[in-house]
């Protein structure tokens, strides 16, 4: 069986053929006038398009090929009679993989298949490599990763799951838009990371002579615009942690956030909310979606339950007047796994984390969480002890994290203080004590609600696919120093 080496050679001499003709291999332009799909609708039309060659027979005086674009497929039917001798034998210089441009009219074959009878044709990229048996297309999952663009070639759903995606990101834009929202952009390269706990990307900025870090989330840039006057911004951001990689986690990845002035959490989960359904209802045409195998209807108002009262619920276990030992006992018996001095707010979490989402089927909004794991969120108007924050779920999985915005810059410095001493497995996922927002802050910041959602999560949702590397065109991998290229 030949290998893609051996194919190269041939292609290679064969593109020698082709410049000692005069033809320009990989020309600059062609008036591509009609789309392969358009094409299909004009039988008795002279039609010039051009695509992908993804077939190719010959048979005597005639030849057949398969042409391709993003928009569908059409036949090309070769007649020497129609091309001349010399044009048609030139036919033998194209292979699979080729992209052609071609002008002839559109006709009907005695089998019935609508096809182009190109009366000239035109090579415009001479494709050196073989495409994947067209049968088998490309079904290992890595190389459909690390080659994405025979991914989206042979997989249709592929190109669909990335159009919901681009979908998903205009309906944010025009829904947020609509009300009054200011798209910004804030800095990928900060002084001090923050707005997450995450671990950050280091790296250093020649040109001052300093530590940079790629940002975690851009919270405090987006509130510092608050604090500015902005009283309704968002921004899609590409957000960066130095962290695990696994079936629901990519180290870059996409997050929108916006922040409201004079809003608190609930006026932020009432926008959420109105997000979710015409999101629905743009991919969908409904307020119905599937995940994993349940039907889930987004419609109706989403019950709102304190995290405490859930906990009660569902596990019998009272947290408000549980005490820290009691907690951590129940973890252990639970073989819920501990690092060992976490606070009461610290174990309330963990236990509601390991416990109580993939409970969560239908859409519900879990409030107010613990103030030893919310550093950003304003204090409960009327619960010592915890914080106007929220979490949406979703067929038992988290799709959004939002709270009323913490004002009080003291207070804010207290919890940015108290979170690098809190119990974790790493301490570079603490917030810092970022002294220049603390000061922004001191200006005065009204108050505020805000919210961040992953892109590549949304697109999960809408797409019922659960591993995040099919939802981002290049994921992070692991390098290759060189590709294997036997078919």
């Amino acid at each position: 069986m030949p290998t893609s080496k051996n194919i190269r050679t041939e292609r290679l001499e064969k593109l020698e053929k082709i410049r000692a003709l005069g033809w320009n291999p990989y020309p600059a332009h062609f008036e591509k006038k009609q789309l392969v799909g358009q094409t299909r609708q004009m039988e008795g039309k002279t039609v010039k398009t051009a695509g992908k060659l993804f077939s190719f027979r010959t048979h005597g005086n005639i030849a057949f090929a398969d042409l391709k674009d993003e928009t569908g497929k059409i036949q090309l039917f070769f007649q020497k009679k129609v091309l001349g001798e010399e044009n048609y034998q030139h036919l033998n210089l194209l292979d699979i993989g080729d992209y052609l441009g071609v002008e002839g009219a559109v006709t009907k074959t005695i089998a019935g298949e609508i096809s182009i009878v190109p009366t000239s044709y035109q090579l415009l990229s001479k494709a050196l490599l073989p495409l994947p048996n067209q049968w088998y297309g490309l079904k290992d999952v890595e190389a459909r990763y690390r080659q994405r663009y025979l991914d989206l070639l042979f997989n249709p759903e592929v190109r669909e799951r990335f159009n919901v995606r681009t979908k998903i990101i205009r309906a944010l834009r025009s829904y947020l838009d609509d009300l009054g929202f200011w798209e910004v952009e804030t800095p990928v390269l900060q002084p001090l990371y923050g707005g997450a706990n995450a671990k950050p990307f280091v790296t250093h900025l020649n040109a001052l002579g300093q530590k940079m870090y790629l940002r975690i989330a851009d919270e405090l840039y987006l509130k510092r615009l608050i604090i500015g006057g902005y009283e309704r911004v968002y921004e899609i951001a590409k957000d960066f942690r130095n962290e695990g990689v696994d079936r629901t986690h990519n180290p870059e990845f996409t997050m929108i956030e916006w922040y409201e002035a004079y809003a608190d959490y609930s006026r932020v989960m009432d926008v959420t909310e109105g997000l979710f359904k015409h999101l629905a209802k743009t991919i969908n045409g409904n307020t119905r979606m599937k995940i994993d195998d349940k039907e889930i209807d987004l419609s109706g108002q989403w019950p709102r339950i304190p995290m405490s009262e859930i906990m009660k619920d569902k596990l019998k276990l009272n947290v408000e007047k549980t005490t820290t030992k009691e907690l951590a006992d129940y973890c252990g018996q639970q073989n819920i796994e501990m690092v060992g001095g976490e606070t009461k707010g610290q174990l309330i979490y963990l236990i509601f984390e390991h416990k109580i989402p993939e409970t969560l089927i239908k859409p519900t909004w879990v409030i107010d969480y613990p103030v030893d794991v919310s550093p950003l969120s304003k204090d409960h108007r009327s619960k010592s002890g915890w914080v106007e924050r929220f979490e949406g779920y979703i067929g038992g999985r988290e799709i959004c994290d939002g709270w009323s915005e913490l004002t009080d810059p003291q207070i804010q410095r207290q919890r940015f203080t108290a979170d690098l001493k809190a119990a974790r497995k790493d301490q570079e996922e603490a917030q810092q004590v970022d002294e220049d927002f603390i000061t922004a802050m001191e200006y005065g910041m009204p108050p505020t609600g805000g919210i961040g959602i992953g892109i590549d999560r949304l697109t999960m949702f809408f797409t019922n696919n659960w591993a995040i590397k099919e939802v981002i065109l290049f994921p992070t991998l692991r390098r290759e120093e060189k590709l294997d290229l036997t078919v």
